[in-house]
């Protein structure tokens, strides 16, 4: 299978999560990869994710988001430039943040978060071919 990418450097602001989110999962169909619907859902859910938070938790400046598809397994990554990596909880019920870690882990095989020399690296690794018994937990940091 082919190897694919795509990059886009964007400013870290709310009315941008959502173009960059068309742009890249665009960008991921035009791969012609053949993902089943299930997996572009569990993308464009994971690059949306990824975004906000950055957006909310890492202040001012630019995000990069990388898609890469390398065999069997599509990595979504965003780098943004706060070195505080994510502190995931359980929010109250009546919350309406707090669930984007967790949609992330329910949705990817693995995913995780690394300091970079400019902040923080947060990504999630989604598998073309879904199987929940391979599904394995990644730390939070490291990978």
């Amino acid at each position: 299978m082919a190897s694919h990418q795509l990059a886009l450097s964007l400013p870290a602001t709310t009315d941008a999560v959502s173009a960059a989110r068309h742009r890249a999962v665009d960008g991921i169909r035009r791969w012609n990869a053949e993902l089943d619907d299930e997996v572009e859902h569990a993308a464009t859910l994971v690059i949306s994710e990824l975004l906000t938070n950055a957006v909310q938790h890492a202040g001012a400046g630019r995000l990069l988001l990388t898609a890469r598809l390398t065999g069997t397994v599509l990595r979504i990554e965003v780098c943004d430039s706060s070195p505080l990596l994510p502190r995931p909880g359980l929010p109250d019920d009546d919350s309406e943040t707090g669930r984007g870690l967790l949609l992330v882990s329910a949705l990817a095989d693995r995913h995780g978060t690394e300091p970079t020399l400019t902040g923080k690296r947060c990504w999630a690794e989604i598998p073309l071919f879904t199987s929940p018994e391979t599904k394995t937990p990644a730390p939070l940091v490291g990978s």
